[in-house]
């Protein structure tokens, strides 16, 4: 018997997740998990600083107990500090927890800016390198020469002065 395909179902055009999850029983248990998470997560946010509500994820409740994940021990030690009155806020909102389980989950790390590289115009080279050439030898004479050489390494080259 050829299987009957769903009359909303078009693979040609666009479809809300929510949709897609409400055609099958194990989609809509799964839609549901993922609504009580979200909605844990806009609760936590309003409850915790948000150095911590940014930095925590909610798990699911099993047998009364939330587990929370925060990136770091740090943040986990901040979080269980706050557990007595988190948990207290958590049920006053209605959400049906006797215990909070805090674990860690490392965060990927996020890409760091790239250094700055400084750029100096040609003529702030020559004025650098003049101010190195002026002064006795000493570890401020070495490192301004070094400097005004790697900014003149870098720009166009200066006419020669006669």
């Amino acid at each position: 018997m050829p299987k009957r395909i769903d009359p909303r179902f078009d693979p040609r055009h666009p479809q809300a997740v929510a949709d897609v999850l409400d055609r099958a029983d194990a989609f809509r248990a799964l839609r549901a998990g993922v609504e009580q998470v979200a909605s844990l997560q806009r609760d936590l946010s309003l409850l915790l600083p948000d150095y911590l509500a940014s930095n925590v994820e909610p798990g699911f409740i099993k047998d009364g107990v939330l587990a929370l994940f925060a990136a770091h021990n740090a943040l986990a030690a901040r979080l269980r500090h706050l557990e007595p009155r988190l948990l207290s806020d958590l049920q006053q909102r209605g959400w049906a927890v006797n215990a909070l389980r805090i674990r860690v989950r490392p965060q990927p790390i996020k890409e760091s800016a790239p250094p700055k590289q400084a750029r100096m115009s040609p003529a702030g080279a020559s004025a650098l390198r003049e101010l190195a050439e002026s002064l006795e030898p000493s570890l401020l004479q070495e490192a301004l020469a070094r400097m005004a050489a790697r900014h003149r390494a870098g720009s166009a080259p200066e006419p020669h002065k006669k």
